[in-house]
């Protein structure tokens, strides 16, 4: 007989991609009849995609602000940092629950303030931890091309933050000591994960809703289209100063689609596309069935964020039939195959541009690609297969010693 869990699960994500995959390992791991309990404290988002829709039982446990919160969200710092030790005790009496019930096995997410959650140092149970990345702060490109973007002016301000992040650094990297069984997202996450905790993670590949996205019978535009906030490490800037290599005669409109982002970049951005000449339009907040219907109605996903861990976003595009031109760095090097599903390049607006180009061109290449994307995406990145994966981590942490 198949082994049945009682799963404790914990999260504290914002809306985004983290959260839709939880929702839907949460939903696999229901209808496969396990029992799954989620245990969250009141700064998580359940406005989006809310699991208590599926799973067995929600509690929600409350996190109180500190004055220094208020103070901190006039600085625009989306951190509460003196919210820490509320948090913290917080997740204490989560895992005091947990510890006290009878579940097999406990699967954490990420904490969207402290990134690993405060709750691992307290859990007596077998669990897992899903790592999607670690903190970034360091990274020396997304200090570049944030630099001067932030409306940050004062040097007061920047000592300010940068104690800030210091400090959640330090937090961060402390508690993931704490973790026994790590998954990563991709093995270009699970380096991430190794050289800035010094810790083993097991890749557990995520999957996407192939009844969700799906070709369909829709005409295809002059277009091309991005997913993802309008946010400088997106690097939709990238796209836009590619796209200007390409003859107005045949360039085609750009169409961003964002759930949120920066408006500092946005105007950037609108600004840069009206002085290159680039037809582009910002969607935000569509729902679905419209987001499917873009994918199939664009020739093309361009897709250059700096360092994406994994990305959702190629794979939503491929199992739509929509070839891919990317970036070749991160995540989505495992994702999107080259000459096959897509075309990857180096970060250069010469070279990407002449990728999309040539695929513009192309309708036989574009028809090859739409085929073999479809077929690699049905065969090994769905939910069931997705689903299967983090099932066996589960059940390997439970019977673990």
């Amino acid at each position: 007989m198949e082994q049945r869990l009682k799963i404790a699960v914990f999260h504290n994500l914002p809306s985004g991609g983290a959260k839709r995959a939880l929702y839907d390992h949460v939903k696999y791991l229901i209808n496969s009849g396990n029992i799954v309990d989620v245990f969250i404290p009141s700064t998580a988002n359940e406005e989006y995609l809310p699991l208590k829709e599926i799973a067995t039982h929600v509690k929600v446990y409350p996190v109180h602000k500190n004055i220094s919160s208020f103070l901190l969200s006039f600085m625009r710092y989306r951190l509460p940092v003196g919210e820490l030790s509320n948090l913290d005790n917080a997740q204490k009496l989560i895992a005091d629950e947990i510890n006290g019930g009878d579940y097999d096995v406990v699967f954490c997410e990420q904490d969207q303030y402290s990134m690993t959650p405060f709750i691992l140092k307290y859990i007596k149970k077998p669990f897992v931890y899903y790592c999607q990345q670690p903190l970034r702060h360091d990274e020396a490109i997304l200090k570049k091309i944030a630099k001067n973007k932030s409306g940050i002016k004062d040097s007061l301000k920047g000592l300010v933050y940068r104690y800030i992040d210091n400090r959640f650094v330090a937090i961060d990297k402390k508690l993931a000591e704490s973790a026994k069984y790590t998954l990563a997202n991709s093995y270009f996450s699970r380096e991430s994960i190794l050289k800035t905790y010094g810790i083993n993670s097991y890749v557990c590949y995520l999957g996407i809703n192939t009844e969700l996205f799906k070709p369909v019978e829709v005409l295809k535009k002059n277009m091309v289209l991005s997913v993802g906030s309008y946010i400088s490490m997106k690097g939709h800037d990238f796209i836009i100063k590619s796209l200007a290599y390409i003859d107005p005669g045949i360039r085609p409109k750009f169409v961003l689609i964002a759930n949120n982002g920066d408006n500092d970049w946005k105007q950037y951005l609108e600004e840069l596309a009206e002085s290159l000449d680039v037809d582009m339009e910002i969607l935000t907040l569509i729902d679905d069935d419209r987001l499917v219907e873009l994918y199939n109605q664009a020739q093309l996903i361009l897709y250059s964020p700096h360092l994406e861990p994994f990305g959702l976003v190629p794979l939503e595009s491929m199992a739509c039939g929509t070839p891919v031109v990317a970036v070749k760095e991160g995540g989505v090097r495992e994702t999107v195959i080259h000459n096959k599903t897509g075309l990857l390049t180096e970060r250069d607006e010469e070279l990407f541009s002449s990728a999309v180009k040539e695929l513009l061109q192309d309708e036989n290449k574009r028809y090859e690609y739409s085929k073999n994307s479809v077929e690699l995406v049905r065969n090994y990145w769905t939910l069931a297969e997705a689903g299967k994966r983090l099932d066996w981590h589960l059940k390997r942490a439970k019977n673990s010693k």
